[in-house]
């Protein structure tokens, strides 16, 4: 059986522009069965529509990036929203951050991110990270 692991949308995007930390990335979850909450898929159109918005990057660019996305094999999994409340008002975080402290630990997998805040509160509760 493969490894799970809850990817997030800062790895996912890594990979998707070709980021620096994507071979270490790909290489972390080769062969690995990727679970995210379901509003990761709607972050990454929010991350697209802010670098369009700052001209980051272009429509078209934006829209190749989401078909590579689109391509990514991800399980979604239902959080349960009373409980990512508790772990906002504790770590004084954003909703979309528990959501995937929420799914790791609903999981029972480890954490990839690229974010050194929702990594340090993953820490803190006692999430395994794996680093890239």
């Amino acid at each position: 059986m493969p490894m799970k692991i809850t990817i997030d949308t800062s790895a996912l995007i890594a990979v998707v522009v070709n980021e620096p930390e994507k071979p270490s990335i790909l290489n972390i979850t080769r062969g690995s069965m990727l679970v995210a909450p379901e509003s990761v898929h709607w972050e990454i159109g929010n991350a697209f529509s802010a670098m369009i918005k700052r001209e980051r990057t272009t429509l078209e660019l934006a829209k190749q990036a989401i078909k590579q996305y689109e391509n990514i094999p991800i399980k979604f999994i239902d959080i349960d929203l009373s409980s990512t409340l508790e772990l906002t008002a504790k770590f004084r975080m954003y909703a979309y951050d528990a959501y995937l402290i929420k799914c790791a630990q609903q999981t029972d997998t480890p954490l990839l991110s690229l974010d050194k805040g929702l990594i340090h509160v993953a820490k803190s509760v006692g999430i395994e990270v794996l680093e890239v």
